[in-house]
C-alpha cells in the first residue's frame, strides 16, 4: 500500500497563512515551529460533492489541541473556513479530495524550544490535493507493532499534534515486513489503534473498539459510534488485547484517510461472505441522513447534478449514497504479525 503521485495535483495551489501560492513556491520559515519541533496541530477533512465530512467538528478538536497546546492566537473560526474556500476555489475542486489543515504556533524571533520566543501569531496551512482512496478494497495486511502509543502523562492522545514520530515509527515497522500499516498497543498492552487509523472489531454480530485512552477522539471513530447508537446497533467500548483481535470475526479500520471506499473484509472463514458485517449494516443505515458540512457558496444546491425521484426530498443527499460515501472506512485481512 504505497500512495502514487497523482498529476492533477502537479500544478496545486497551496495556501500558506492566507498567500495562495504554487506548490513547487511554497515554503514555510526555517523559524517556524512546526520545523523547529513539530509544535503545530491539523486536521484532516475529506471534500464530497463540495461538502466537507464533519467540518465544524475538525474545527472543534483543531481548537481544543491548540489550546491544549497553550497557543496564544488561535485565527477565528470564519477565518479558517474562508481561506479553505478560497484554496479550494483557487483549484477548482468540489469533489474527491483531501485537505491537510496545519495550525502551528507561529515563527519565532531565533531558534529555542521556548514558546515565549513565538511573538508574531499563529501559520495557517491549507493543503488540499486530489486523493483517492488510501486502502485497498482487497483489504489490509497489519502487523503488531513494538513501539507503544504513550499514555496521558506521557503525552495526551486527544491534542491531535503534528509530532507524528510514534506513527511514524510503527509505519516504517509495517514497510519493513511488507505489511501495510501496524497495529500499536499501549503500553498496558491493549490495543490503542493503528499508526493512522481507528479499530473496530466485530464480535457475534457486536462492535467493539478501544477506549479512549492511548488513541485520539477520532472524528470518524465518533461517527461510527453515532450510527450504531441510533440504530441500536451495539458498539462497546473497552479494552481489547491482541488475543481479543486475533479471534474477532472481523476487523475493520476507520478514518478519513481510508476516503470514500467501503471495501468488504477478507476472512478467515473459508466459504463465508468476506464482507457480511458490513453489507448488514450498510443496509442498515443506508437511509440514514448524515449530512456533511457544507462549505457556503463552495458547491451548489445538493441536488443539481441528481435526477430528483417522485416522492423524494431532492436534497435529500446521502439517501442517495452507500455508507462508504460518509463514513470513510476500509475492513483488514485477518493476517498479522507479532
Amino acid at each position: 500500500m504505497l500512495q502514487q503521485f497523482n498529476e492533477e495535483n502537479r500544478d496545486l495551489i497551496v495556501n500558506i497563512n492566507g498567500h495562495l501560492v504554487r506548490r513547487d513556491e511554497a515554503g514555510v520559515s526555517p523559524f517556524d515551529s512546526a520545523v523547529q519541533g513539530g509544535d503545530a496541530v491539523w486536521e484532516g477533512l475529506r471534500l464530497y460533492n463540495g461538502r466537507i465530512f464533519k467540518l465544524y467538528e475538525h474545527l472543534d478538536r483543531l481548537e481544543r489541541s491548540a489550546r491544549a497546546l497553550s497557543f496564544a492566537e488561535i485565527p477565528p473560526r470564519e477565518k479558517i473556513v474562508e481561506e479553505i474556500k478560497r484554496t479550494l476555489a483557487a483549484n477548482k475542486m468540489g469533489d474527491g479530495v483531501h485537505i491537510r489543515l496545519t495550525l502551528t504556533r507561529g515563527m519565532k524571533v531565533t531558534s529555542g524550544m521556548d514558546p515565549r520566543l513565538n511573538q508574531s501569531g499563529p501559520t495557517l496551512i491549507v493543503l488540499a490535493e486530489h486523493k483517492s482512496p488510501v486502502y485497498s478494497k482487497a483489504g489490509l495486511k497489519l502487523i503488531t507493532a513494538s513501539v507503544r502509543r504513550p499514555p496521558p502523562d506521557v503525552l495526551d492522545a486527544r491534542i491531535h499534534h503534528a509530532n507524528l514520530l510514534n506513527s511514524i515509527l510503527a509505519k516504517i515497522e509495517a514497510n519493513n515486513t511488507g505489511a501495510d500499516d501496524a497495529l500499536m498497543l499501549d503500553t498496558r498492552g491493549f490495543i490503542a489503534e493503528t499508526n493512522a487509523t481507528h479499530v473496530f472489531i466485530v464480535r457475534k454480530g457486536d462492535l467493539a473498539t478501544s477506549r479512549v485512552f492511548a488513541c485520539p477522539e477520532g472524528i470518524t471513530r465518533a461517527t461510527v459510534i453515532e450510527i450504531c447508537t441510533a440504530e441500536k446497533i451495539r458498539c462497546v467500548e473497552t479494552d481489547l488485547s491482541p488475543v481479543d483481535i486475533y479471534g474477532t470475526d472481523e476487523i475493520a479500520v476507520v478514518g478519513g484517510r481510508a476516503g470514500r471506499r467501503f471495501p468488504g473484509t477478507a476472512s478467515c472463514q473459508s466459504g463465508s461472505d468476506p464482507a457480511r458485517w458490513v453489507r448488514r449494516l450498510a443496509e442498515t443505515i443506508f437511509c440514514r441522513a448524515l449530512i456533511p458540512s457544507v462549505i457556503p457558496d463552495q458547491a451548489s444546491h445538493c441536488h443539481e447534478h441528481r435526477h430528483d425521484r417522485p416522492g423524494r426530498d431532492s436534497c435529500d443527499y446521502d439517501k442517495e449514497q452507500k455508507l462508504g460515501d460518509i463514513v470513510p472506512t476500509c475492513f483488514c485481512a485477518k493476517e498479522f504479525a507479532a
